[in-house]
């Protein structure tokens, strides 16, 4: 398992590159004054390019998202359709056994009570209809999505937790992944269907499966495990 840099060190890079960025380029236009401007800038713009692909983000964001409800119109298309959207944060394997030894609960949550169940920031679902999870009905709205590694099934949770988009150690009203997690905002807790994948994915993803107007199933695919629920579509 490779070393991680601890949360606020990680943050902290994050602010402090765009800044090395800037100094950059006024360097840039200081020492090259003779190709003027344009030309510093474009030297620069050549680091800043190699320099963000030397950084490219090990977990890159990403987002899963269906549409449901809608019909078909001729000239127009789908219309009248609501989104359902889940963004996370996609980490990948490489080559690590994630979820065999007898500690992986405890290693992919990294310290917090439950799993973020994605990398970085919170994981979010955003649904413009109100969604059933076996008997918790959700209005439309935006959500955090978590899951708790430690039960046997897994569990499912929403919560009403508001999610930090960058990290800011001093907001304690919103989370950055599922640090400072706490249960009382939970608004769907349901136990998760766990499947042995016929393949295994190297990048963790959000999939919406077996969709239709009435609902579907919202599934995390990561290695060879498949862990889903049902949803329905509520009135």
């Amino acid at each position: 398992r490779a070393l991680r840099a601890p949360m606020a060190f990680r943050a902290r890079w994050r602010y402090l590159a765009p800044m090395r960025i800037i100094a950059g380029v006024r360097s840039a236009v200081r020492v090259l004054g003779g190709v003027g401007v344009f030309g510093a800038v474009w030297l620069a713009g050549s680091g800043v390019a190699a320099l963000a692909q030397e950084r490219r983000a090990a977990s890159p964001p990403g987002r899963s998202a269906t549409q449901v409800g809608g019909r078909h119109d001729e000239r127009e298309g789908y219309v009248g359709g609501r989104w359902i959207e889940i963004r996370y944060g996609r980490p990948i394997k490489r080559g690590r056994d994630l979820f065999g030894p007898s500690d992986y609960a405890e290693w992919l949550s990294d310290g917090a009570p439950v799993w973020r169940a994605g990398a970085n920031a919170s994981t979010q679902l955003l649904t413009e209809a109100p969604l059933v999870f076996g008997t918790q009905a959700i209005p439309p709205g935006e959500y955090t999505v978590f899951i708790d590694l430690a039960t046997d099934p897994w569990t499912f949770i929403v919560s009403t937790w508001p999610a930090q988009q960058r990290y800011d150690y001093e907001n304690k009203a919103a989370l950055w992944g599922a640090y400072y997690y706490t249960p009382d905002r939970d608004v769907v807790r349901m136990p998760m269907r766990r499947e042995t994948a016929s393949r295994s994915f190297d990048q963790l993803s959000w999939q919406f499966l077996d969709v239709s107007d009435a609902g579907g199933r919202l599934a995390l695919v990561w290695d060879d495990v498949l862990a889903s629920v049902p949803f329905t579509i509520g009135e």
